[in-house]
């Protein structure tokens, strides 16, 4: 049986509002779990979901892949299973994402570091939005009117954002050095 405090010294801390995915019910959490962390652990998480957001992008890719590769007739219901598991990663990675942001704007007072998990936040909805409309325009429906033109101005988008992402999480490091 897992104990209140073995869950609490668990390597990975849960997040509010996991009860509905996982359909146990829900206690009441007296805190988030990085409230007393060092900014380094935040500037660290920050990391981490990057990753999975990475992982759910070739996810998400591979999805699409295998959609293309299926037909005719596709196989959309599998696609869109895909689509939907890889929007309830990002979902909960932006929540996090966003905690992050608040308890660095609030309680930590630190506006600079803030900004940057904002903007890696903005960055990412880009990148997804993006990436959706890049999937939807090689869908086999839309094949014949694809822009070529169109296609690899969004590819670029794609690649520029991605960069910028690379650049925004250097300098949450940088400056989150800076900061202790």
């Amino acid at each position: 049986m897992i104990t209140a405090k073995a869950s609490a010294d668990s390597a990975v801390p849960s997040v509010h509002g996991t009860a509905v995915a996982t359909g146990v019910p829900e206690r009441e959490e007296p805190d988030w779990p990085w409230k007393d962390a060092p900014i380094r652990a935040l500037v660290q998480r920050i990391h981490q979901l990057q990753a999975e957001r990475a992982q759910a992008f070739r996810r998400l890719e591979e999805g699409h892949l295998q959609y293309l590769r299926s037909g005719p007739p596709y196989d959309f219901p599998r696609y869109r299973s895909t689509v939907h598991e890889v929007t309830q990663a990002f979902a909960a990675a932006s929540r996090e994402v966003l905690a992050v942001e608040a308890e660095l704007s609030g309680p930590r007072g630190q506006p600079l570091l803030a900004s940057h998990v904002r903007s890696l936040q903005q960055l990412e909805q880009t990148r997804l939005a993006t990436v959706a409309l890049l999937q939807l325009m090689g869908t086999p429906e839309l094949t014949g009117q694809e822009d070529t033109l169109e296609t690899h101005q969004l590819k670029m988008k794609v690649i520029k954002t991605m960069e910028a992402i690379s650049e925004v999480l250097q300098d949450l490091r940088f400056d989150a050095e800076s900061a202790e």
